[in-house]
């Protein structure tokens, strides 16, 4: 068997999704993109600063500033997560999106509907944490 034909069999089984598949994964994307903006917009006004001369009790206030900060927290790995999902975005029309970038074996679909902004696979992000 040619050497050539077996290389070009291989790219072709690398990543092994369908362009409906692709379009279905941009579709999530895209939605999920705009329900993170709007996520966004609730946690900039739920992480506004406490005016001091708000009359609240002490113990009541030092809740509002734990929350504030609990809030905040979300609202720097929700940014995180648009980016990625931007990243995601800018990356599903390539032949590339789907496969991991460790090992480059594909990123199973149902973890791509899930997590769309996925860059590895299951095993390679187990063996990561080792």
């Amino acid at each position: 068997m040619d050497v050539g034909a077996v290389a070009e069999d291989v790219t072709l089984n690398r990543s092994s999704m369908n362009k409906h598949e692709q379009a279905e994964i941009k579709e999530a994307i895209k939605k999920e993109i705009c329900q993170i903006l709007e996520d966004i917009v609730g946690l900039k006004e739920n992480s506004r600063p406490i005016p001091p001369d708000n009359a609240i009790g002490r113990l009541t206030r030092m809740e509002a500033i734990n929350e504030k900060s609990i809030v905040e927290a979300n609202l720097r790995k929700t940014k995180l997560r648009l980016e990625r999902l931007n990243a995601a975005l800018d990356r599903v029309d390539t032949e590339s999106f789907g496969e991991c970038v460790i090992c480059e074996g594909p990123i199973p679909m149902n973890r791509l509907r899930v997590l769309p902004e996925s860059t590895v696979c299951v095993d390679c992000l187990n063996n990561s944490d080792d």
